[in-house]
């Protein structure tokens, strides 16, 4: 995608989660979301935490307690904002994400080529504006989908931003395949995900190293078929991969044992 076509992603899955938060209630904001400690309306205050950072804004001065969800230091850097707004109501946190998204997509509407090459944190090490933009896209888009499961409420896994996210998990299947499973060389895998954004992926291990295999293999060693909604919530280690096998939304055709390996290594969320 071109710069602004990115800025467009973000805005779509922001807008996305504004229309959603618009008419819940006190208990559908408390709901509890399959991302690990976080409610429906953590999952917003997270992304007003970081958007207020890119921002230049300092963490508010709070002491957020400690949880078994809290894995490391962004993770407590996550929680002080998290935390701090939990004193607030569901609809005040959702005026507050207006507000500092807002703010956010007047500052990227109006950088240019030079403004989206200068240099910037992302969530791997030290990159440009540019590159942060698929990680913010991803990450405000995994939010929305944490919500719109606890809520019920299915959707926006048709657009930019689901495609963006698309992009990151297929991405990482060689990956998956070549390091985290490391199967014998000549083991072909395919990953067939239906959806408006699904696609076919193929992968092949020879050397000892993954390779995209086009087109895809007729008699590969294990054929990996879901929704694209079952893959990213793999992908982002939100489902379990046994229990996805085993209520069929996830089918294996082939060798079983390898594809059950694969699947339950899926989740590659930096």
């Amino acid at each position: 995608m071109k710069d602004q076509e990115l800025v467009d992603a973000l805005d779509g899955v922001w807008r996305s989660i504004v229309a959603l938060g618009a008419d819940l209630d006190a208990n559908q904001w408390r709901a509890m979301t399959d991302c690990p400690g976080w409610t429906v309306q953590d999952n917003v205050a997270h992304l007003i935490g970081i958007e207020a950072t890119l921002l230049g804004r300092p963490a508010p001065d709070h002491a957020a307690p400690d949880g078994p969800h809290i894995k490391n230091d962004i993770g407590k850097m996550n929680e002080v904002w998290v935390d701090w707004y939990r004193r607030k109501s569901g609809p005040e946190v959702l005026d507050a994400f207006r507000g500092v998204t807002n703010e956010r997509m007047v500052v990227l509407r109006a950088c240019s080529e030079a403004d989206f090459g200068a240099a910037s944190w992302t969530p791997v090490g030290p990159g440009t504006v540019r590159d942060l933009l698929p990680f913010r896209i991803f990450d405000s888009w995994a939010h929305e989908q944490d919500m719109r499961r606890a809520l019920g409420r299915p959707g926006d896994l048709d657009s930019a931003a689901a495609s963006v996210a698309m992009d990151r998990i297929g991405g990482a299947l060689g990956y998956v395949v070549g390091k985290k499973v490391a199967p014998a060389d000549g083991t072909t895998v395919v990953f067939d995900v239906r959806g408006a954004v699904g696609r076919v992926i193929s992968i092949g291990i020879d050397g000892g190293r993954a390779h995209a295999i086009d087109p895809e293999p007729a008699d590969a060693t294990v054929r990996i078929s879901m929704d694209v909604e079952t893959f990213l919530a793999l992908g982002c280690g939100r489902w379990q991969a046994n229990e996805a096998v085993g209520d069929g939304r996830v089918e294996l055709v082939g060798d079983e044992t390898l594809g059950r390996r694969v699947v339950g290594e899926l989740n590659v969320l930096f």
